[in-house]
């Protein structure tokens, strides 16, 4: 069974993340398997933008995004095994965080659509994946779209 996420119902509100929310990675994320907890936080004058920050021998920070409402074309499909190792069984039970890449020149930015982190809205159970239609999606998406 492959889970599509997807945004949740405006009805559902009440589900969306905290402003801080913790994370627990079995696996750290990919280069960095000693980082396995880790939070999502936002400074309001930064959004869409939040960060990612991952505990461990020495603490890591990525910019990433929620992708709902920002990249319209964005349906990521989880693998069986992603979905089930994270406990998430249907889209309402997940969060899709993508990982950007800040250059010298902002306007050149990317995001990483084929790797995204997915996170158990419920637990806090967090993965990187690879998402099972990659094939569609780019590991280097510019985020700001050229003229």
């Amino acid at each position: 069974m492959k889970v599509l996420a997807e945004p949740l119902p405006a009805a559902a509100g009440a589900l969306a993340a905290p402003r801080s929310l913790e994370l627990r990675f079995a696996a750290g994320i990919v280069g960095f398997p000693e980082h396995r907890r880790g939070e999502v936080f936002h400074l309001p004058d930064q959004l869409p933008f939040q960060w990612l920050r991952l505990h461990g021998p020495s603490p890591l920070h990525f910019v990433i995004i929620d992708p709902v409402g920002l990249i319209a074309d964005y349906a990521p499909e989880l693998f069986d095994d992603d979905a089930n190792a994270l406990g998430i069984t249907s889209a309402a039970d997940a969060l899709i965080y993508n990982i950007v890449t800040v250059r010298d020149d902002p306007s050149r930015a990317t995001v990483n659509l084929v790797g995204p982190i997915i996170v158990n809205r419920h637990s806090g159970a967090a993965r990187q994946v690879v998402v099972a239609n990659h094939a569609l999606y780019s590991a280097r998406r510019p985020l700001v779209a050229s003229a």
